[in-house]
């Protein structure tokens, strides 16, 4: 199916007609090329679809790359930190890449499709470094984007959702696994992946079939308090997640043109993904270097004290009057169902140690003035959100 242009010159999902009958706010965002919305009707009552019962989210934009070949995995174990040769068909992994500085260029899952085929998803595009490190492979890389309509399907009661649609396979289907479904006339594929930190899958199909699975996906969840969602809502639940977001948390490699704004996996708390065990990987050498002589960076995590926000705020060791920063908050929100004023950010080696208190300086407005508070933050080691439901097998149901 083609993707239709529409008046911005954006593409539109095979999703749109639906989540146009929904839209109240008009507040739209360019995401690779497509529509994608931001809110549909509230942002605050989506966000707590996705805790209480289930947010669903297009995610049809994201790119998606079919690699195949009988030199697939040699080029994903050179193109990826971790090793690809572990992730057996059936299971999906999540993964880094890095130039030849060991610098992060994107992250994305890898979904093992079947034996020796392979499909990479990622927020932003990559064709020509895909096609470029495929050089001396028997590998073909094609971009399949607007081949493939995809939902995700997050919260609490989506299992029983997806229960109530006869998907077959579903009680055995565990964290970043997926399954084959015949539904429509065609092959629905279902994975335990998501961006939420909760109990959540992801559905991709035909896209000719995408307004068919819809309608029977909010057929199937009218009792389970099913709701489409948009970004704003998404983006808060990983923040809780402690996920990751490009352009936000970390520059992508090829983006940047100043010295010392990328960062490196070991920079962003991604280290658990670099193996150094395995064969020859971008960036592999310089990683070892860093390793060896320690990073500049470190990525944490900060319970604030206070409920203001603190959206790129400056982080400090101390809160003397003329202590020099020690990095920035790069994501901040007040998580409703924590009920703590959470935040990523980077700092300088060595501080960030979980456990370590630092001060970040809030400037907030109220009445059209500004007030400035030094908040007492806590490093923490864990996510902020993360529900004993994520990892049952089968999980619970509603």
């Amino acid at each position: 199916m083609t993707p239709v242009s529409i008046n911005t010159g954006r593409l539109r999902s095979p999703f749109y007609p639906r989540l146009a009958e929904l839209d109240s706010l008009n507040t739209w965002h360019n995401w690779a090329g497509y529509s994608s919305a931001e809110a549909l009707y509230c942002e605050d009552m989506e966000y707590f679809a996705i805790r209480n019962s289930t947010g669903v989210f297009d995610i049809t934009p994201m790119t998606k790359y079919r690699i195949t070949g009988p030199d697939a995995l040699d080029y994903l174990n050179r193109l990826v930190t971790r090793d690809m040769r572990k992730i057996k068909p059936g299971r999906v992994a999540y993964a880094i890449w890095c130039d030849d500085q060991g610098q992060v260029i994107d992250d994305g899952t890898i979904f093992h499709l079947r034996e020796g085929e392979y499909r990479l998803c990622s927020q932003e595009r990559h064709l020509a470094w895909l096609t470029t490190a495929a050089i001396g492979f028997d590998v073909t890389v094609k971009e399949e984007t607007a081949e493939i309509a995809a939902l995700a399907v997050q919260g609490p009661t989506s299992y029983s959702v997806l229960k109530n649609m006869g998907i077959d396979g579903l009680d055995s289907l565990k964290p970043f696994g997926l399954i084959h479904h015949q539904i429509f006339g065609t092959e629905l594929m279902v994975s335990r992946t998501g961006f939420t930190g909760d109990l959540g899958y992801e559905l991709w199909i035909d896209p000719d079939k995408a307004i068919d699975l819809w309608d029977a996906l909010f057929a199937a969840g009218k009792l389970h308090g099913i709701q489409a969602i948009g970004t704003h809502a998404l983006d808060l639940a990983r923040k809780e997640a402690g996920y990751l977001a490009p352009f936000e948390d970390f520059l992508p490699a090829e983006t940047t043109v100043r010295t010392g704004r990328t960062r490196s996996p070991l920079e962003i708390g991604m280290e658990w993904l670099v193996d150094f065990n395995k064969d020859n990987f971008n960036g592999r050498r310089a990683l070892l270097k860093e390793k060896a002589e320690g990073s500049t960076w470190r990525l944490v995590k900060l319970d604030i004290e206070g409920n203001k926000t603190a959206d790129h705020s400056y982080i400090y060791a101390d809160d003397k009057k003329n202590s020099d920063e020690i990095g920035f908050i790069t994501s901040a929100a007040w998580s409703p169902v924590c009920k703590q004023n959470i935040a990523l950010g980077t700092v300088r080696t060595p501080h960030g140690k979980p456990g370590d208190n630092v001060w970040v300086e809030v400037y907030y407005q109220r009445e059209m003035h500004w007030n400035r508070v030094m908040a007492k933050a806590t490093v923490v080691d864990k996510p902020f959100w993360f529900p004993a439901r994520r990892g049952m097998t089968p999980p619970a149901p509603f």
